[in-house]
């Protein structure tokens, strides 16, 4: 079968998408995914086709997102990026036997109807309304099993930035104009399948969940064919004990958190390896002795050397700190990653989380030494390794593949 998979968004939106898509090429299938061009690599990986997103998530150099200007700015940038996304979605659709959609690509059930063949959804956190969590686009507080399920209806009343690009697919299929929220919901009622990425261990399945929401078990992304460690690495790793990772995302966290990551860890003993490119100057300032700067490293090699993890709490990261076995710090900024920070805290596998707006170099080194020392959070997060053990993400959609072939 020729699979189209829609993965727009960061890396941790392609690189669960590029595991699934390593399992059906396994599997027999022709894959095609459709991600920003900065993962090429990643998808080829996986032995799929890229089809690239040529527009940026990335704000524009010089805007603020916390004032009322670079709010608008980068909603406006939002939208133009759902639009590119959707015009890629839109070349790479003829001759697709099955379309996989994440959580900013529901045009991709658009694509399906057109095509007249079956669509499911592929999501890395929970979206149905829940008694169990609040809605993921603001998550930063637990309103109670009233409060949770009525902000997660609320929620989907809400206008997305990808909307318009909804509307403008359906239109140049020859769709009959329909809202995104009317179309999703003829759609669940019809019974489409909802995949989530995420281990039952991790997330015990809600009792308000429609039987035809799974949890699956995460996806985890494929490990280049021929990557190893450089020698650099390796030594450092070699040279001491395990360091402290800090991993703060594909977007920048702003120079004031690159400042109080400096500080916090100028004031403890702990050796570090930093990874992304706005914590490389953190690593210059550090000095060679306690840090090592480092590129794309696979977290499944580098997370399971570390003492502990510092991370914005997204999900890729937060399942792959599980995944290894070690604590972490969550410095959770928006939408998801709130939700995160307060499961690994609930599993005894991380300290509590510290929102990056409350980052300060005196909380979060605190933080850090709680999650490097701590034996009931090292035995927590090990735990939970243990229960995810068993798991294969992967067999659900593979087995929904073979049933619609």
């Amino acid at each position: 079968m020729r699979v189209l998979v829609l993965a727009p968004g960061t890396r941790g939106d392609v690189a669960p998408a590029a595991g699934l898509a390593a399992s059906f090429v396994a599997d027999g299938h022709d894959v095609t995914i459709v991600a920003n061009t900065e993962y090429g690599t990643l998808v080829r990986d996986a032995g799929a086709t890229h089809v690239p997103v040529t527009a940026t998530l990335t704000p524009a150099p010089g805007t603020d997102p916390a004032s009322k200007p670079g709010v608008r700015a980068y909603l406006e940038s939002l939208r133009t990026y759902m639009e590119a996304a959707a015009s890629a979605a839109l070349a790479a659709a003829p001759g697709a036997d099955a379309v996989l959609t994440n959580a900013i690509s529901p045009y991709g059930h658009d694509l399906a109807e057109h095509l007249g063949v079956p669509s499911a959804e592929a999501l890395l956190q929970p979206a149905q309304p829940s008694r169990d969590y609040p809605p993921m686009i603001a998550s930063a507080h637990d309103l109670g099993a009233i409060g949770n399920r009525l902000a997660g209806r609320l929620s989907q009343l809400v206008r997305t930035p990808y909307d318009p690009a909804c509307a403008r697919i359906r239109s140049e299929l020859g769709l009959p104009p329909e809202a995104r929220r009317t179309a999703q919901r003829r759609r669940r009622e019809q019974g489409l399948p909802v995949h989530h990425g995420i281990s039952p261990a991790v997330l015990p399945r809600p009792g308000d969940w429609p039987s035809s929401l799974t949890l699956d078990g995460f996806w985890w992304p494929p490990t280049a064919p021929l990557w190893s460690p450089d020698a650099q690495l390796e030594d450092f790793l070699s040279a001491g004990p395990a360091p402290v990772v800090v991993s703060l995302g594909s977007l920048p966290p702003g120079a004031a958190v690159a400042d109080a990551v400096h500080d916090a860890l100028t004031s403890g003993t702990h050796r570090v390896v930093l990874q992304g490119d706005q914590l490389r100057e953190v690593a210059e300032r550090l000095g060679t002795d306690r840090a090592l700067h480092v590129g794309d490293v696979p977290h499944e090699w580098l997370l399971p050397c570390a003492a502990a993890v510092v991370h914005q709490a997204g999900a890729g990261i937060s399942a792959a700190a599980l995944r290894a076995g070690v604590p972490s710090v969550p410095l959770p900024i928006h939408t998801d990653q709130p939700f995160w920070a307060r499961r690994l805290t609930a599993l005894q596998a991380a300290s509590s989380p510290l929102p990056v707006k409350q980052v300060t170099a005196a909380k979060l080194a605190a933080r850090i030494e709680d999650a490097a020392s701590s034996t009931t959070l090292r035995q927590g997060a090990q735990a939970v390794r243990a229960a995810m053990a068993g798991d294969d993400g992967t067999r659900p959609l593979r087995a929904w593949l073979e049933r619609i072939a």
